[in-house]
């Protein structure tokens, strides 16, 4: 047995019950990626089916004001993929879908694993999809901390020609048993062919969100409603947040087209 095969064989029993693997509709699954983007699973779950009852086609995404999208991505944070997210829907819906990685990266907030990831489950593209976990995974089959081309290269090497079954085993060994810290080596169907499991980079860190503009652009578009406009000093009570922080949040807010600076106030964007 290979350790593509021994890994496929263990997806099939133990592969993680999520909405989004139970359709290839591209439209459900690239609402899922972007969710997903930065957003842990469980946190997406009820926002995803949530999103998908509001908007059930992308058709019903294009036509959406912002104000809208926004409304119905509460929770998820990073509010800007909701815009875009939205933007890439009127794309599709004018233009068609792309079916390719290399297309699907030209829409508006749709990244290199995002686009492979949509190609891949929905459209059967036999590419990899390298994220984090897959990173990590591959790096400790390697015996060493794998990026760039040298990722990119091994992953072309390693996927099995089910990619979309590949793609969703990696993803589930890495955030079920090969995890960051104290991996479970035990447990793994692949350990027979891992070099070194202890091989790990961490990414970046993110800044704490605890004081942090996010949190203060978070707490101002969570004052607003679709149709309010709303005065900043009010905001500013209301969030207990300082007047000044609420006036750069929302002038940042405005550029990123989250909503609307008028005589009254803000608003949700339309």
């Amino acid at each position: 047995m290979t350790r593509g095969e021994a890994l496929l064989a263990w997806y099939r029993d133990e592969a993680r019950a999520l909405p989004w693997r139970a359709t290839t509709d591209p439209y459900r699954i690239l609402v899922s990626e972007v969710m997903l983007q930065q957003t842990q699973v469980a946190r997406v779950m009820a926002a995803y089916q949530r999103f998908i009852t509001r908007f059930p086609t992308i058709e019903a995404l294009a036509a959406a004001p912002v104000a809208d999208v926004i409304e119905a991505w509460r929770g998820l944070g990073y509010n800007t993929r909701a815009r875009r997210l939205r933007d890439a829907a009127r794309v599709i819906a004018a233009e068609g879908w792309p079916t390719t990685a290399e297309g699907l990266v030209r829409l508006p907030g749709v990244g290199p694993y995002t686009a492979a990831a949509v190609a891949c489950f929905a459209f059967g593209e036999q590419v990899p999809a390298v994220d984090t976990n897959l990173r990590r995974v591959l790096s400790r089959w390697m015996g060493r901390p794998l990026s760039g081309a040298a990722l990119r290269d091994a992953a072309a090497r390693e996927i099995a020609i089910d990619a979309a079954d590949w793609n969703q085993a990696v993803m589930d060994l890495g955030a079920t048993l090969c995890r960051p810290r104290d991996p479970q080596c035990g447990e793994c169907p692949v350990s027979p062919w891992c070099v070194d499991p202890t091989v790990y980079e961490a990414p970046p860190r993110q800044s704490a969100f605890a004081g942090s503009d996010r949190q203060v652009r978070g707490a101002v578009l969570r004052s607003l409603s679709a149709n309010e406009w709303r005065d900043l000093g009010r905001i500013a009570r209301d969030t207990a947040m300082e007047r000044g922080r609420v006036e750069a949040a929302t002038t940042s807010l405005e550029c990123d087209g989250l909503l609307e600076v008028g005589p009254d106030g803000v608003r949700l964007a339309h």
